[in-house]
């Protein structure tokens, strides 16, 4: 008999992504990873035994035990924040295999498509790309009673078997046993088993260890076997592009080119995703600086334009503007002084309203430190590119108080070096004299 069996647990699949998802219909950005803590601690409050498909120790693509665990869970939690089509399709299977136990969660943010109009969808709130504490508390104890009142009615909540009463559900000839092994392995220690043989989860907690030390070359190995296993997933494939050109291995520009390889998979030439966007312009912006090589500088340019426009951030935004500085120095060089004039002043403009952004972020108060100097820092380099003195004064010193490592002021100060050395060859400068 194996441990969850022992234990006499009921298990709860939650059907949800993982990491940090965009929604695209508002822009706004959710940890995923901080909503499933809360729902993890709801359900083993409750009396059950919880997993994600991330959680599940397994070889090769997740399809069998993600469908086995869909199928036979005693209850399966299905959370469809940021219009998640998988989370959709895999509740639509779920309705089709069983009569019950069944509950939806979303984001208050979720507008109810038309087929979900009639059903109950439970609602958290993100503050910020996490939850906070008073909400956190609340949900939790909400989703905590609904699931102990619905696994103990048992009563039909599937559409399918409400409206098709004489439906009958399939039935399975295997014991109900790889469920329970699939939570029984989710609740161990890490595995020394080889690579693939590891779950999502610990292969991504390995993931952030090594990013955290730096060591984007491991991190690429490890995130090349959770896309073995999940090769559908953006947000592996944006993780992979990032920790390859951040290995510089074999050597910068190798992989560079590496990343935006992997990174089409994404089909960022028309894609409204702003994480891929954002990926697709930082390539860009480094193969520009190695090549100098104009098509690089225009196809980063037109990313975080529309990274920018589609999310609304300052990311996207204060480096769409510090590269429409480059290109202007670019056209004011070769005699293109209309064109040089125009992306300069845009910039101006997009600086403005970065400001803004990060001032509303600022009075929201819900960043974390790091992110707190970066919105700070932000906000500095886009004073300096105003050539306001008061402000970039202001912002340098909060962003100094802010700043909990000594690198984080030395990336600043050397962006901002050269944005300065672009402000000093101002296409405007004619206009002055």
């Amino acid at each position: 008999m194996n441990n969850a069996e022992s234990q006499g647990k009921n298990v709860c699949f939650v059907v949800q992504g993982f990491g940090e998802k965009t929604d695209f219909t508002t822009g706004r950005k959710f940890n995923l990873d901080a909503s499933y803590g809360v729902i993890k601690e709801a359900v083993e409050e409750a009396g059950l035994q919880c997993i994600r498909a991330d959680e599940i120790q397994h070889s090769g693509v997740i399809d069998e035990p993600m469908y086995e665990m869909i199928y036979q869970a005693d209850l399966v939690i299905a959370d469809l924040s940021t219009y998640n089509v998988n989370a959709a399709y895999e509740l639509g299977v779920r309705y089709g295999l069983k009569p019950f136990a069944t509950i939806i969660v979303a984001e208050e943010g979720l507008k109810n498509p038309f087929d979900f109009s009639h059903i109950v969808i439970r609602r958290y709130k993100h503050l910020g790309e996490d939850l906070g504490y008073a909400e956190a508390h609340r949900f939790k104890k909400d989703l905590k009673e609904a699931i102990i009142e619905i696994t103990n009615a048992q009563q039909t909540d599937s559409p399918v078997y409400t409206f098709l009463k004489d439906l009958q559900p399939p039935v399975e000839e295997r014991e109900n046993q790889a469920i329970r092994f699939a939570a029984t392995e989710a609740e161990g220690e890490a595995s020394s088993e080889p690579i693939l043989d590891q779950s999502v989860k610990t292969l991504l907690d390995q993931v952030h260890a090594a990013k955290k030390k730096g060591d984007f070359a491991s991190a690429k190995i490890f995130l090349q076997a959770i896309l073995q296993m999940r090769p559908n997933d953006d947000y592996v494939v944006q993780q992979l592009a990032l920790a390859t050109y951040k290995s510089e291995s074999p050597n910068a520009k190798a992989a560079l080119e590496e990343a935006l390889d992997i990174l089409k998979k994404l089909g960022p030439e028309t894609s409204n995703d702003p994480e891929t966007l954002g990926l697709w312009g930082a390539v860009h912006k480094r193969l520009w600086d190695l090549s100098n090589e104009a098509t690089f500088l225009d196809e980063a340019i037109a990313a975080y334009e529309r990274g920018f426009y589609l999310k609304q951030d300052y990311y996207n935004g204060i480096n769409f503007a510090f590269l429409l500085n480059v290109r202007a120095a670019v056209e004011e060089q070769t005699g293109n002084h209309a064109e040089a004039i125009a992306d300069f002043i845009t910039a101006r403009r997009v600086r403005n309203d970065v400001l803004q952004i990060c001032q509303n972020a600022l009075e929201s108060g819900v960043q974390s430190e790091a992110d707190k100097y970066w919105i700070l820092a932000t906000m500095w380099e886009a004073a300096v590119g105003l050539e306001n003195e008061a402000e970039v004064s202001k912002w340098e010193r909060q962003a100094e108080v802010a700043a909990t490592e000594d690198w984080m002021l030395g990336s600043t100060r050397t962006q901002l070096k050269k944005l300065q050395g672009l402000l000093a060859e101002s296409p405007l400068r004619h206009l002055r004299d």
